[in-house]
Formats: structure tokens, C-alpha cells, sequence
């Protein structure tokens, strides 16, 4: 896992976000990351001229947004994002802060991540839609600290046919989960607290 990360965030599994054991190994250090996203942070406006396969549909980027963010997500402007009319159906993953870890209760989280984490983020989005007949992608990430039910992770597919957009949707947040380099800091009622690695 590349240096030093700065301050981001992450959840997990359907329904309520899962918080599952990682590598361990706490970030040395923490920074801000800006709440709006910036063009930079947009996978379409990323790397110009670099054409992946499947990524361009009649012109138009498939990829429509990618972010990470210090403020609350939308879970609208995700699913608004990946609207298009080709699209049979749309796989919208919400994860989410929940109150257990292993049976421990939990009261708060607090998530890093290293300065590339928007970068592998888009290399994980790129590796979908070349690898399903995707519409349209989106995926926003949570950062900072974060209260029990705070939305941690959006993710959403459009695709032809459900099965396409539930499949690429999984992997989408399974790739993004063991690839993308963030870190969890949770706070368990008895006061301790635990770090665990994204990357697993």
C-alpha cells in the first residue's frame, strides 16, 4: 500500500455498510480533501484522449462521475448521474455505518486515504466497463468522520438487462473495497479504537 494517506472514508456490505477486518496498520498521517468535486476528480476529464474499452458510448463517457468527499453524499445525484436512456436497469449500492464490528459495539468512524485513492478508483471503474456492457458508472466516497447511519459509499450501474447492472455493480464496490487505498478508524463503546486497512 502506497505512503501516507490523507483523510477519507469507507463502509461496506448491503443494506448496512460490514465492517470487515483488513490488513491493520494505521495511516501515519491525515489531511482534508475538499468536499465539491473538482473536474480532476471526474474519470472522463482524467487522463484526455485515453480511450478504454467500453468506456465510450455514441461519444459520451460511461464513467459519468467518480469523487471522494468530505461532506454527506447524495445518494440522488449518484443514481442522477448514471440516467440514460439505453439503460434497462440501474444497481444502486448505499453502505452505511452500523453499530457493530464483530460484535463489538461501535460509536463512531473515522476514515483516511492515501493522495491516489481517487486515482485507483478510477483505474477500478475502468476495469468495469471494460469488462461488462455497462451504460453508465458512478461512484462517490464518504470521508472524515462519520456518525452511526451516515452514509459511507455510493455506487451505481446502468446497464442493458438487470443482470449486467447487478453484476457490475458488485464488483464494482468489491474492486473498490480490496483496491482502493482507504483506511477505518472505529471507536468501540469501551473506548478503544481499531485501524483497518481497506486494501485487504
Amino acid at each position: 500500500m502506497p505512503g501516507t494517506p490523507r483523510n477519507a472514508g469507507h463502509a461496506g456490505h448491503a443494506g448496512h455498510a460490514g465492517h470487515r477486518h483488513g490488513r491493520r496498520g494505521a495511516p501515519r498521517s491525515a489531511g482534508k480533501s475538499r468536499g465539491t468535486p473538482s473536474r480532476a476528480r471526474i474519470a472522463g476529464d482524467a487522463r484526455p484522449g485515453t480511450v478504454f474499452p467500453g468506456r465510450y458510448a455514441l461519444g459520451v463517457d460511461v464513467i459519468r462521475l467518480l469523487d471522494i468527499r468530505d461532506d454527506a453524499l447524495s445518494v440522488d445525484e449518484v443514481l442522477a448521474a448514471v440516467g440514460d436512456h439505453a439503460a434497462g436497469g440501474t444497481a444502486v449500492f448505499v453502505g452505511t455505518v452500523r453499530d457493530q464490528d464483530h460484535g463489538r459495539p461501535v460509536t463512531t468512524l473515522s476514515y483516511s486515504a492515501h493522495p491516489s485513492a481517487v486515482n485507483e478508483l478510477r483505474r477500478v471503474a475502468e476495469k468495469i466497463v471494460a469488462d461488462f456492457p455497462v451504460t453508465a458508472l458512478a461512484a462517490v466516497h464518504r470521508v472524515g468522520d462519520l456518525a452511526l447511519g451516515d452514509v459511507a459509499v455510493v455506487v451505481a450501474v446502468a446497464a442493458p438487462h438487470r443482470g449486467e447492472a447487478f453484476e457490475a455493480s458488485r464488483r464494482l464496490i468489491d474492486d473498490l473495497k480490496a483496491q482502493v487505498p482507504i483506511w477505518k478508524n472505529q471507536l468501540f463503546a469501551d473506548g478503544s479504537s481499531e485501524w483497518v486497512g481497506a486494501c485487504e
